[in-house]
C-alpha cells in the first residue's frame, strides 16, 4: 500500500542549531590550537585560566570605588 503524500517526502538532515558566536569561538579555539601546536582541551584550559584572572582583577578594582557617585552638593 502506498500513501499519496509519501511520494513527495524527503529525508531531512539533522543539523545542530549553533549560534554564529559559538561557531566563531570554536573556530578561534581551533586556530589557537594550530598556532600554538597544542590540543583543543589545552586551549580551553588557557582561556578558562585567563577568564579567572580577569574576573579576580575586576573584583579587586570594583572594591576600590564606591557603588554610587555624586558630583558635589
Amino acid at each position: 500500500m502506498r500513501f499519496p503524500w509519501w511520494k513527495g517526502a524527503k529525508a531531512i538532515e539533522s543539523r545542530r542549531v549553533v549560534s554564529s558566536k559559538t561557531e566563531e569561538l570554536e573556530t578561534a579555539k581551533e586556530i589557537l590550537a594550530e598556532v600554538f601546536q597544542v590540543r583543543l582541551w589545552e586551549v580551553e584550559q588557557m582561556l578558562l585560566k585567563r577568564l579567572e584572572e580577569q574576573s579576580d582583577h575586576q573584583e579587586y578594582q570594583e572594591g576600590q570605588w564606591p557603588a554610587t557617585f555624586c558630583l558635589g552638593e
